[in-house]
């Protein structure tokens, strides 16, 4: 099982309280939810038509103003487990460090993998893994860069799950072009992870051999209704990139009296130097808020914004502690 935030039932069993009682800022989830989640009846009970479907796919289209043939997945880790039998096997390179599903899912399935810490390193590979912006750090590419890798790598994949906020960032629009191919998460920055929704992006060819893969109805009716409502909604996308890009200056301004320093981050989340993460980590637990950690860096802590101002001053309280 690979490390991740969101794990809510460790920090309860060695701290204790329900669910409920937890401001869980271990991931990168957005914790001002898209607002409006109703569905009709028939969504839950009916099969989702391929009208259906297709209708969310022009909505993801318009809002990665994008026009290359996309996917809807049951978020971008389904796009992941995909990802090994697009093609066959070969030379896996990751920039990082980064999501470390990509590693695990590749080498189960007998890619040949290895981190590579420069983007130049990425070349030669057939199957190369840029997280733009990047997972846990924040580290961004310019796309211009990332497009003249094309011709030096077999497949291309650019995971922009955290590029909502940042879509100046975004290759969507270049999906298209052969052995390019772009991943989208919709809950993280929408705040609806248990919608279970991620878009791939790309090529025809590549795109069919996901869709084939992932099957007749790859996502649910009331993700469908949900996502298309929400990915149309461009006045709430634009307001909640502006309240993230200034609550993420909020948090490091929060943190400052710790003697943390920030490595880097989003505006969904930000990553930490705290000398002692493990110490950082407990202090917020005891005060009901869970955060990340990484085995390899034992000074990393990642944070996630608070959401109402309750939150907000929670934590102000328990770092004063």
């Amino acid at each position: 099982m690979q490390e991740h935030g969101g794990n809510l039932d460790v920090a309860r069993q060695r701290f204790g309280g329900r669910a409920e009682d937890w401001i869980d800022l271990s991931t990168g989830i957005n914790r001002v939810p898209y607002p409006d989640v109703d569905v009709e009846p028939q969504q839950w009970s009916a099969l989702p038509s391929r009208a259906d479907i297709e209708s969310l796919h022009q909505a993801a289209r318009q809002a990665y103003a994008t026009g290359a043939p996309i996917v809807a997945l049951a978020g971008a880790q389904a796009a992941i487990q995909l990802l090994p039998h697009l093609t066959p096997r070969g030379r896996a390179r990751i920039l990082g460090p980064t999501y470390n599903e990509y590693a695990a899912v590749l080498r189960a399935a007998s890619w040949d993998v290895a981190e590579v810490f420069d983007p130049g390193a990425l070349a030669g590979a057939d199957l190369a893994v840029v997280v733009n912006p990047n997972n846990p750090d924040g580290r961004c590419h310019d796309r211009r860069d990332l497009l003249a890798l094309l011709p030096r790598i077999g497949r291309l994949v650019i995971d922009e799950s955290f590029a909502d906020a940042a879509p100046s960032l975004s290759l969507a629009p270049e999906a298209g072009r052969p052995n390019l191919l772009v991943l989208r998460s919709f809950g993280k920055f929408y705040g609806l992870a248990g919608l279970r929704l991620g878009f791939a992006i790309g090529s025809e060819r590549d795109i069919a051999g996901l869709a084939a893969m992932a099957g007749p109805w790859p996502v649910s009716g009331a993700a469908i209704a949900i996502g298309r409502r929400a990915l149309l909604d461009r006045d709430w996308a634009n307001a909640t990139a502006k309240r993230l890009a200034s609550d993420s200056v909020r948090l490091d301004a929060a943190v400052r009296s710790q003697g943390w320093t920030l490595v880097g981050g989003t505006p969904l989340f930000r990553l930490y130097e705290t000398g002692d993460a493990l110490a950082a980590q407990e202090k917020l637990a005891r005060g009901m808020i869970w955060s990340r950690v990484f085995a390899q860096k034992p000074g990393w802590l990642r944070l996630g914004l608070p959401g109402n101002e309750s939150e907000w001053a929670r934590l102000a309280e328990v770092l004063a502690r």
